[in-house]
């Protein structure tokens, strides 16, 4: 492996031609262990032909192995300059010619020798791409616009192609008892929102708990009670749990081995499947579609919203960190759907216990004196001869953001509405929101007064927790110094969303889904979403049962009932004056828009058992 090598291929190429007698001979010689050929004979024939020329070699980029030379080299109107000997053509005689002094040893270089008589080599192919068209793939030099008939990657700069292998897949068709195995290895490396959700997802899987057992990895205290809540309720559940908590004091590079020591150790064990608590798995077949994909070492890709950000690499740069690849764009928007071969795949994906007992058995896997574990272990799997698929067929999930996740409120989720809108929307937003706007699911219970839901039942749950747990009530007097002036003229039993430092996530709320039904309830009005109060009001029989007759500041008002009555609280609720109407059982997670000002003269009416809660907002003061 030291000498440029390769005299070998002389020797044998001219010991082959000594019985070739006819002049009209073609041959073809290439390498083979790194080379791909994309079409047949037929093209090959012809395009040799028409360039008209006794012997044809490939053309590179780069030269080597001896760079002095390059001078030598006669410049070109378009394409390569230097030889590149993995592969050429031409008629048997000028072969023989061009072979009939080489004495050199199999250690010597046949590149050096073949660029002596003309001159040198190359590196790397960045002009081909595959180009999918009426269900054929063809390889195409987009640089000069060909379609290659032989595809060289030569040298050590070789990245594995994209291709597409639908076959060798198989069905899990059968009972429960005869799924594979699997181990789920489960890594909490970091503070992560929705890490509940995670675990309801995981719940979700369509694949026999009683085939799978759970590695946990947590080294976040804070997240300690999640898993907890899980395992008290779900454990049993599963064929078997090992936990790795944050007292055990253990990396993360060793949880990684320890995870696949428990699958490599127990002889049932067929698959072991690492997924990050980041992930969001919305597809519940993916373990099922994953395995039966049947391939040593394979990834489902996962997106961030609206970004180009996937758990995938396209390419490698020549340093083996990232480089974007010329079907990256397109596979990532699904245009082109398949199984990719990859260089790098993070966050999930799913090895066969046969590739970890064998190929991947060393216990250095993700150690490297350059690179994170993450591309360590891509590294060691690519020169283990382990390929990495990614499949893109299905849609699978995403992943979330973990950056500027916060720590310090009882429900920190609820404060990632900038950082993760579409899992923040999933958990919070009620299901039928989404029909408020299209189809008009807008009740108005009273003239002007529009009724529409809006938070889930887990979101009006937190809300209330989230108060409580803060709990700085306001006394409900009329001296209140968290509001300009010092007064308030009806006062409430209260707590402001600025004082829980909720006011830029509650605007955030108000623009994306309040401001919406506002302009659509009342044309021609465009809401700011501007707020001086917004506010978490309790009612109690014993505290503040009830609000007396008053006009908002407000242009219009947001009131949002967060529990329920008749399970929470007896009474309550709305009245109108001027219409002499009132909304008496208000629906939790429902909203309640009205005019502040002027028309909608309104009061509370007595809460007279247990505690009610709502949020108010007054927009557009």
């Amino acid at each position: 492996m030291s000498p440029p090598g390769g005299g070998q291929k002389v020797r044998l190429l001219k010991s082959a031609l000594e019985d070739i007698q006819d002049e009209n001979r073609v041959i073809l010689f290439v390498d083979s262990y790194d080379v791909i050929f994309s079409s047949g004979p037929r093209e090959l024939l012809k395009k040799f032909q028409q360039a008209k020329h006794r012997v044809v070699f490939s053309a590179e980029t780069l030269i080597w192995p001896d760079r002095h030379l390059e001078d030598k080299h006669p410049h070109v109107r378009e394409g390569k300059r230097f030889l590149g000997a993995g592969g050429f053509i031409g008629y048997a005689p000028n072969l023989k010619k061009m072979l009939s002094d080489w004495s050199g040893a199999d250690s010597d270089s046949d590149q050096l020798h073949f660029t002596k008589i003309y001159i040198n080599p190359e590196k790397r192919v960045n002009e081909v791409v595959l180009k999918f068209e009426d269900g054929r793939v063809r390889a195409r030099n987009v640089l000069y616009d060909t379609l290659p008939v032989i595809i060289h990657g030569n040298g050590p700069t070789k990245v594995k192609p994209f291709t597409v292998m639908i076959q060798n897949s198989y069905d899990l068709l059968i009972s429960s008892s005869e799924y594979p195995v699997v181990v789920i290895g489960i890594f909490i490396q970091q503070p992560t929102p929705f890490v509940t959700v995670f675990f309801e997802r995981l719940l979700n899987l369509k694949y026999p708990k009683n085939r799978l057992q759970l590695f946990i990895y947590n080294q976040e205290s804070h997240h300690g009670p999640h898993v907890r809540t899980f395992l008290e309720y779900h454990e049993s559940e599963y064929q078997g749990v090992k936990l790795i908590g944050p007292e055990e004091d253990i990396d993360p590079v060793t949880s990684r081995n320890i995870g696949f020591d428990m699958c490599r150790d127990n002889i049932d064990c067929e698959y072991f499947f690492s997924v990050d608590v980041d992930v969001v798995l919305k597809n519940e077949d993916t373990l099922r579609i994953l395995i039966e994909l049947n391939k040593p070492f394979i990834a489902p890709m996962m997106t961030k919203p609206r970004l180009l950000w996937t758990n995938f690499w396209g390419a490698l740069s020549a340093d083996g960190y990232y480089a974007r690849s010329e079907d990256y764009v397109d596979i990532v928007q699904r245009h082109r759907m398949g199984l990719w071969n990859v260089p790098y795949v993070s966050h999930i994906f799913l090895m066969k216990a046969d590739a970890l007992r064998t190929d991947l058995k060393d216990p250095d896997l993700f150690e490297s004196a350059t690179l994170d574990p993450d591309m360590a272990f891509c590294s060691k799997v690519r020169n283990k001869g382990v390929f990495m698929f990614v499949t893109n067929v299905h849609t699978y999930g995403r992943v979330l953001s973990t950056e500027n996740y916060q720590t310090n409120h009882l429900h920190n989720d609820l404060w990632q509405v900038f950082e993760n809108p579409v899992e923040w929307e999933e958990r919070y937003i009620h299901e039928n929101y989404s029909n408020v706007l299209k189809d008009g699911f807008i009740e108005t219970p009273c003239p002007d007064v529009y009724w529409f839901p809006v938070f889930t039942d887990v979101a009006c749950k937190h809300l209330i927790e989230e108060m409580e747990h803060f709990g700085q009530w306001s006394g409900g007097g009329n001296t209140d110094n968290r509001i300009q002036g010092g007064y308030e003229n009806v006062p409430t039993i209260d707590i402001h969303m600025n004082q829980v430092g909720y006011e830029k996530e509650w605007q955030k709320f108000l623009l994306d889904y309040a401001a919406p039904v506002t302009e659509k309830m009342f044309p021609g009005y465009y809401t700011r979403a501007q707020f001086d109060l917004a506010f978490v009001v309790r009612y109690k029989p014993d505290e503040q049962p009830a609000l007396r007759p008053h006009h908002d500041a407000s242009t219009f008002t947001i009131n949002i009932a967060l529990n329920q009555v008749g399970i929470d609280y007896q009474g309550g609720g709305c009245r109108f004056l001027r219409y002499n109407c009132s909304i008496n059982a208000p629906r939790r997670g429902w909203a309640l828009l009205h005019p502040g000002r002027l028309t909608h003269y309104h009061e509370g009416l007595p809460t007279v058992e247990g505690v009610r809660y709502i949020v108010v907002s007054f927009v557009d003061p």
